[in-house]
């Protein structure tokens, strides 16, 4: 004879077993902050012995929602936007929603096709991409929101790529009476390097300063470092505008490995307020750039798309702004 199935736990003998109703058990599963601590942890005990998962498939065919959210970002790519992942996913918890990660492949057609896919699978809500995504004339079922916030490689574009504080960083270094530059440049196929040396190359011209020149850096400390320790003495360099803080940090260990002191024999500035920068000695001059705000921002549009309702625009604030630390005093004299 055959041995008799065995029948599939459901949110209903949850229920009865934790003396709720199915509704609360419902509530549960969705994180319901309004759940009293001592009907929560009855509900714990039932779910931890009889080791209860609930159908979320089930539940996304019959309700279409998953209280799921995913950020798409292209494959392959070494340098991920990490603290505006962890604000983004901290915004979308805030919102009760569960914030994942997928990695898309190929050029902007074929992540289009792979986000459209992931749109119909009734797996998330509505999907935040990074990157722009060619759709073409499809439609999806849920909503895509498409930031312009960085290219295909994951490089910073439009806002992040604004280097228009270059112009006050060099303004301000001549304050001190600076009047030698030097710059470190990043990689040239990210528009944030290019328009950051453009600045740097204009707007010593437009002040009438001397730049010593441009090293062309890859973003990483070993660059800043070869660039500095490769000035030739008595080129009268006084101020060093690196690319990023990594740059900058190899410069200023380029500097002292010469015997020049930072900043009593020549000031250096970074970009992106890196942590390691801050408790450096001397802690390293900046442009701190709000990636929090970023990703809070971009998911705060996708849930008013989820949703239905209007986004509400951020608030003015400047993405980037400059921060004056160690690495930087007035020339020698």
């Amino acid at each position: 004879m055959d041995q008799a199935e065995t029948p599939r736990l459901t949110i209903h003998e949850v229920a009865r077993r934790a003396g709720v109703s199915h509704q609360t058990v419902s509530r549960y599963f969705r994180n319901n902050a309004t759940l009293k601590p001592v009907t929560r942890e009855k509900i714990d005990r039932v779910v931890q012995e009889l080791n209860y998962r609930p159908n979320l498939v089930a539940r996304s065919m019959r309700t279409r929602r998953t209280n799921r959210l995913a950020i798409a970002m292209p494959a392959s790519v070494h340098l991920w936007p990490v603290r505006l992942l962890n604000a983004a996913s901290a915004a979308a918890h805030a919102e009760g929603f569960q914030l994942e990660v997928v990695s898309v492949e190929g050029d902007s057609r074929a992540r289009g096709k792979h986000v459209l896919e992931l749109a119909g699978s009734g797996q998330v809500e509505g999907v935040l991409s990074l990157t722009p995504l060619e759709l073409g004339a499809a439609t999806s079922p849920i909503p895509i929101v498409v930031t312009g916030d960085y290219d295909e490689e994951l490089h910073g574009a439009n806002e992040l790529a604004d280097a228009s504080l270059v112009a006050e960083i060099i303004e301000y270094l001549a304050s001190l009476g600076h009047k030698v530059f030097f710059h470190v440049a990043g990689r040239q196929s990210w528009a944030s390097a290019r328009n950051r040396k453009l600045v740097y190359e204009q707007t010593t011209e437009r002040l009438g300063l001397v730049s010593y020149g441009v090293a062309l850096g890859d973003w990483s400390a070993r660059s800043g470092y070869d660039a500095v320790r490769g000035l030739p003495e008595g080129c009268g360099v006084t101020a060093v505008v690196a690319a990023n803080d990594h740059v900058a940090m190899g410069a200023v260990r380029g500097a002292l490995s010469r015997g020049w002191r930072v900043p009593g024999d020549v000031s250096v500035f970074g970009w992106d307020d890196e942590e390691l920068g801050r408790f450096a000695t001397p802690s390293l001059s900046t442009v701190a750039v709000d990636r929090e705000a970023q990703g809070r921002e971009a998911v705060a549009k996708l849930v008013a798309a989820v949703r239905g309702e209007p986004a509400t625009p951020p608030g003015p604030r400047p993405l980037n702004r400059i921060i004056i630390r160690e690495t930087v005093g007035p020339p020698p004299a």
